[in-house]
């Protein structure tokens, strides 16, 4: 064999080898070339979120999101979660900001009454009702006076109405002032009274026991409403 022909064999052999390296160099071992990363595996896999003020709730398979600024509890005094502030317990009573306690009412049972002529002021009677029961009562509105035979019975001084109601606790007493006639000589129908019922609000009745020579009374005749204090019920 020639020098030449061994060179061209030589360097044959040289090729092949060299082409059979590059093909392993390519091949990634299970027969199937390597051609570089997918377009796919180039896609991030979630878009960044959007929203900075808001935080991700909830389990797998998506978030909730979840508004800032709004735990769901209200401020300034209401109740959690609540949308009308209210918690459910009233406080101050009833309203108008009165009591709202309310007691056994005052009756011709529970109760002693009296009448009283004073000196001062002119032509008045006083009326004390005395609670005589062992729990409070609530002396609401005014005394219903009936003088003698009369149909009907006086009115009220409106001006005269209590802040609050009435209570008696056992063994106090409560007032109301009975205007008997005009002291000017203006009234009318005038006539002489021996005797004195009193209707309560409770619809219950009292007699209550007039001077021996009886009041006078005309159509100027007014009572009071029921009082706490004595002076409050001479002071029309």
């Amino acid at each position: 064999m020639s020098a030449r022909t061994a060179r061209t064999r030589l360097l044959a052999a040289t090729t092949v080898a060299l082409a059979a390296l590059a093909l392993t160099a390519c091949d990634n071992g299970q027969g199937v070339r390597d051609e570089g990363p997918s377009s796919s595996a180039s896609k991030p896999s979630t878009q960044p979120g959007r929203s900075s003020g808001s935080t991700s709730t909830g389990g797998a398979g998506g978030s909730t999101a979840k508004p800032a600024g709004n735990s769901g509890t209200t401020t300034g005094g209401t109740t959690n979660g609540s949308t009308g502030g209210s918690t459910g317990k009233t406080t101050g009573g009833t309203t108008g900001g009165g009591s709202t306690t309310r007691n056994t009412p005052c009756t011709g049972a529970n109760t002693k009454t009296t009448a009283t002529e004073v000196t001062r002021p002119l032509n008045h009677l006083l009326l004390t009702v005395t609670n005589t029961g062992s729990k409070n009562c609530d002396l609401t509105g005014y005394p219903k006076a009936r003088f003698g035979e009369a149909q009907a019975v006086p009115p009220v001084a409106e001006e005269t109405h209590p802040q609050a109601v009435v209570t008696l606790a056992p063994g106090e007493s409560g007032y109301a002032g009975v205007l008997l006639s005009g002291g000017d000589g203006s009234g009318a129908n005038g006539y002489t009274a021996k005797t004195l019922t009193i209707s309560f609000d409770s619809g219950s009745t009292a007699r209550a026991a007039l001077p021996a020579k009886g009041v006078y009374v005309d159509d100027k005749l007014t009572v009071t409403y029921w009082q706490q204090s004595l002076d409050d019920a001479l002071t029309y």
